[in-house]
């Protein structure tokens, strides 16, 4: 360390200097004086957090800081507070960006690598503390475990050191500068610097000491780096372990260490001792038969270090959890422990809707525990080293790692779509060579001792050069056990060795097997894929297929976990999540930030029943009689599994059992299902749930969380078919009107109107609130908005506000039934016509029969549907048909056919803009009712059931709204019926379209049927 230095302001545009007097980076293992606290892994007592109250200062320009904020002299007491951790931006200075690709300060500054742009926001913290007693006289340090994005720190007016990388450990000694009594520590932190050009991640730009800061001292004798390997032999059952340990200081010749290795149950295994030799010592043991470590089981043995002075007295204690695993290509394929491994993942940007970047311990448990309950079993730290208890979690609950680098130099290369890279950094640049590999050496020396992860990530979309392939090397040399990971190759093939397995980005199936088909040298993941932005992840199922049908298809990571939205307040002082641009943000990629599957404050968006059925494990193929059950788990049978199964009619439960289901790994077995006999006699639509439930409770679930699921439908013909109900029909017709009208119902079809427009049964009150029409528009989703559907298919839009009703008949062949029948024309095309046929029968029941004829010629349409409004008193909903959760028709594998109930306001998905959203397919029978139990029923066929919205808003109302807050007040519900609306597609958020299948053409003809009727509860 130099002491007597002075800070230089140049520094910040020099790419040359990014550290100065910054320790080296070391493992994360945490240290203890007994082997009783490190076993127990209790706080350490040799630290201090400096979390908290911190004095502040902000400054939108460097020019108008505090310079000499940190003099022992200068008073601060004046400043206003800051909490550290925390943004700076999120705490009432300066404001947070939202930006994606481009550098944040494009079209404001016309800056390239390596100079900053001239805002350049600057945060003064003080902070004074005591130091502990158990501290003095001994040697301090300090961490600071992330700053955003450069920073200067002074101890009582000394200069002490300088650091860039926001995302990795920044250590500095401080034992010459602090003193006894009262010690003032000033940090100043800068949002631009050289860094800044490899920090353009998507997502919102903050600034300021966003993880923890602690003191910390370290015993006489202390291990600064321990790296642990805890590997296999070919038969992936013997294991063996090598520990290396670095000493802080190597004038100690006499010190050694014992290390014993113990298994969970805390029994030991193996022990092995030895002396230090320059500050280092490697000891090998052999583990014996040891159990492994997978994410289906993430088995962690401790590995208890003991570090002895010349006397032989424990001098330091250490527990480092270590997993037995194997990582490795074997004939081109990913296989853990001799396994194909196929990654279920999600990107996982560290997020909270209040606090930014700056997440808990809770934020982590509660994430952590819904990968697991929703069969995620990998994450890509995208795209910057997370928290070092994210990985500790992932070792413990069992979730696979690509540990991605802090790299991302987007706004360099790519430019709206286009690559370009005239000014790509770090490219060939030899300049940039030392700062991108100090990023890459801090990421590994602090994270490897993690057994999740399994791959080191060079970064992300940064193109590609030399410098990039030779942090790859380094990562081989310095890691054989893992494999390394970097997309950007794709752009330029040169580098293609960069890479250890093709990856791509929102690649589409058909270019994936292309790719697959062609004898390729390398396994295949998508890196990122299905882009989950607002109602999206239609499709999935098209990736997931390509597991069986390819080894080399090694899954993929979905884009991704949660919406970066804030906390934010309009002006009448009401909160919502606010996207890019709310915070007057410019330039700003508005609400590209809402891509989650978690919604930002952490609820499950309706987008995770797909992927948890698509993700699972055990696949449940029910039939009539049985069910089979495909374990396509790599290392763990079913034995800790439940099968439960339940017979529904009509969606009434008529029987409920359970089996044992025991299915060993790569294995499947035939369940025979055992029904009362009979049960199945009675005519109707049954259907068979079938689920395996956890036996016993986990760290990430309860007992009898479902981790698998399957289901079969099947009807029952009746023998004769029932017959209609009886009465009269008495019908008036009028010059603009007829009324159609029977005991305890009455309904007026109006000419004039050329619809329904009343209806109304024994308690006399209006169910019509505005007509049923005819609908081809639905709410722009953000992926239709990305194919430019307003452009392409906007006529339907306009042809769903306006038609021209050119018949209206009457037919009424008998007295128990009288039709009203409409027939609409519509600007968009001469030969587009539908009819809407009203068959009122004696009971008071409504057949709604509504037919499409199409033309050649016209964009696809988004939905076939009547739409008409309801009073809003009517906002309770009972549901038979594929749910529970919102789904599409290429969302609706992970739906289910059952009865739900929900309120009408809590059908549609609060994504960040509202749009299409709350869609049933398969819905056979739905009802809509009061606080009173009465209200309205619909029914429709099984054999050709209907898909339909129940909303507060119609589609134009969510069209035009920008923001939830924007929309009505509640003063309707409205109800659409749809014969078909399109998929919601997910491949990408840009232009990707939906799959073929799932478009509803022009040029189709179409009709569907429901009936409406009374409800009473």
């Amino acid at each position: 360390m130099k002491t007597g230095m002075k800070a230089s302001y140049e520094w910040l545009g020099d790419v040359g200097v990014f550290r100065v007097n910054r320790l080296d980076a070391h493992s994360d293992h945490r240290y203890y004086r007994t082997m009783e606290e490190a076993e127990a892994g209790e706080p350490m007592a040799l630290r201090h957090e400096l979390n908290g109250s911190w004095k502040f200062s902000y400054s939108d320009r460097a020019e108008a800081r505090e310079a000499l904020f940190y003099d022992v002299n200068y008073d601060h007491s004046g400043w206003p507070d800051i909490v550290v951790p925390g943004h700076i931006q999120l705490q009432g200075f300066g404001s947070p960006q939202y930006v994606n690709t481009m550098y944040p300060w494009d079209g404001l500054d016309g800056v390239r690598p390596p100079e900053l742009p001239k805002v350049n926001p600057v945060g003064s913290y003080v902070k004074t503390f005591e130091l502990p007693a158990n501290m003095k006289g001994h040697p301090v340090y300090i961490s600071f475990q992330g700053v955003e994005s450069a920073f200067y720190v002074w101890m009582n007016g000394e200069f002490v050191g300088y650091a860039e990388d926001s995302f990795t450990p920044s250590e500095f000694e401080l034992t010459p500068h602090v003193r006894e009594g009262e010690n003032k520590l000033a940090v100043e932190v800068y949002q631009r610097s050289t860094g800044s050009w490899l920090e353009d991640q998507d997502f919102w730009r903050f600034s300021g000491i966003f993880r923890d800061v602690y003191l910390y001292t370290i015993p006489e004798l202390h291990v600064q780096d321990v790296r642990v390997r805890a590997e296999l032999d070919d038969s992936y059952s013997q294991g063996s372990l090598t520990v290396d340990l670095r000493l802080m200081d190597k004038v100690h010749p006499a010190a050694q260490a014992r290390v014993e290795l113990k298994d969970a149950a805390g029994q030991p295994v193996a022990a092995v001792s030895g002396h230090f030799e320059n500050g280092s010592l490697t000891l090998n043991a052999s583990a014996g038969e040891v159990q492994l470590w997978s994410a289906e089981k993430p088995y962690l043995y401790r590995v208890c270090i003991s570090v002895l002075n010349a006397e032989g007295e424990l001098a330091e204690a250490i527990v480092q959890k270590a997993g037995f695993r194997r990582f490795e290509t074997i004939d081109r394929l990913m296989c853990l422990n001799g396994k194909r491994i196929v990654f279920k993942g999600v990107n996982r940007h560290e997020f909270n809707c209040r606090s930014g970047r700056v997440v808990t311990k809770e934020d982590m448990l509660w994430d952590i525990a819904t990968l697991k309950r929703n069969n995620i079993n990998a994450v890509r730290t995208s795209h910057y080293p997370n928290q070092t208890l994210w990985y500790e979690l992932c070792d413990e609950y069992g979730v696979y790692v690509i540990d991605e680098m802090n790299l991302e130099s987007h706004g360099s290369w790519q430019k709206m779509g286009a690559v370009e890279p005239s000014w790509n950094v770090p490219g060939d640049k030899p300049e940039w060579q030392p700062i991108v590999m100090d990023r890459a050496v801090s990421m590994l020396e602090r994270d490897k001792n993690h057994p999740s992860i399994l791959i080191w990530s060079c970064g992300n979309e940064s193109y590609a050069g030399e410098v990039i392939l030779n942090v790859s090397n380094y990562f081989r040399e310095a890691d054989p056990s893992r494999l390394v990971h970097y997309e950007g190759v794709f752009h330029n093939r040169a580098f293609d060795d960069t890479s250890d397995m093709e990856s791509r980005m929102y690649a589409r199936p058909a270019d994936i097997e292309a790719y697959l088909q062609g004898d390729p040298a390398k396994p295949y993941i998508s890196c990122e894929y299905m882009h989950a932005m607002g109602n999206s992840v239609g499709g999935l199922h098209k990736y997931t297929e390509l597991e069986s049908k390819y080894p080399m298809y090694q899954g993929g990571f979905i884009w991704d976990y949660i919406d970066q939205a804030l906390v934010k307040k309009n002006r009448y002082g009401e909160e919502y999540l606010a996207y890019g641009g709310d915070f007057d943000d410019r330039p700003t990629d508005y609400s590209f930030c809402g891509n989650g599957i978690v919604f930002a404050d952490r609820k499950e968006t309706p987008k995770m029943q797909e992927v948890k059925f698509l993700y699972q494990n055990v696949k449940l193929v029910v039939a009539r009689d049985a069910v089979a059950v495909r374990n396509e788990n790599l290392f763990e049978s079913t034995e800790g599994l439940s099968l439960q199964y339940r017979l529904y009619r009509d969606g009434t439960e008529v029987f409920a059992g359970s089996s044992n289901a025991v299915v060993t790994a790569q294995q499947s077995g035939m369940i025979t299902l055992e029904f009362p006999e009979g049960a199945d006699a009675a005519p109707g639509e049954y259907c068979i749930h079938a689920s395996l439930l956890l036996t016993e409770g986990s760290l990430w679930a309860e007992a009898g969380h479902e981790v698998a699921f399957g289901q079969h439908v099947y009807v029952v013909e009746p023998s004769v078919v029932a017959g209609q109900a009886s009465g009269e029909v008495t019908v008036i017709e009028g010059d603009v009107n007829i009324g159609v009208s029977g005991e305890g119902f009455a309904m007026i079809f109006s000419k004039q109107a050329g619809s329904l427009v009343s209806l109304r049964y024994g308690d006399g009150r209006e169910l019509i609130s505005a007509p049923p029409m005819p609908l081809f528009w639905r709410a722009t989703t953000d992926n239709d908005k990305g194919y430019n559907q307003g452009f392409q298919a906007g006529a339907w839009y306009a042809a769903s506000l306006a038609r021209r009703c050119v018949k209206v008949e009457l037919t009424k062949d008998a007295a128990d039934t009288a039709t009203v029948a409409y027939e609409y024309t519509f600007s968009i095309h001469p030969e587009v016509k539908v009819s809407v046929a009203y068959t009122v029968f004696a009971d008071g029941s409504l057949r709604v029969r509504s037919q499409y004829i199409g033309a050649e010629g016209l964009p696809n349409l988004p939905i076939f549907a009547l739409s008409f409004k309801i009073p809003a008193d009517y906002n309770r909903s009972e549901w038979y048909a594929m749910g529970p959760e919102e789904n599409y028709i290429d969302r609706a594998f992970g739906a289910r056919l059952g009865v739900f109930e929900r309120r009408v306001d809590e059908l549609p998905s609060s994504y960040l803009v509202p749009q299409e959203s709350g869609n049933r397919t398969g819905v056979r029978r739905l009802s809509i009712t009061d606080a009173t139990g009465a209200g309205l029923k619909l029914n429709a066929d099984p054999k050709a059931p209907v898909e339909c919205t129940l909303s507060p808003y119609t589609a134009f109302e969510l069209e035009n709204a920008a923001h939830a807050w924007e929309l009505p007040d509640v003063h309707y519900t409205v109800v659409t019926v749809a014969g078909r609306q399109m998929g919601v597609g997910g491949d990408d958020s840009w232009g990707a379209p939906v799959h073929d299948e799932y478009l509803i053409p022009a040029n189709r003809d179409m009709v569907f049927e429901f009936t409406l009727s009374k409800y009473n509860a």
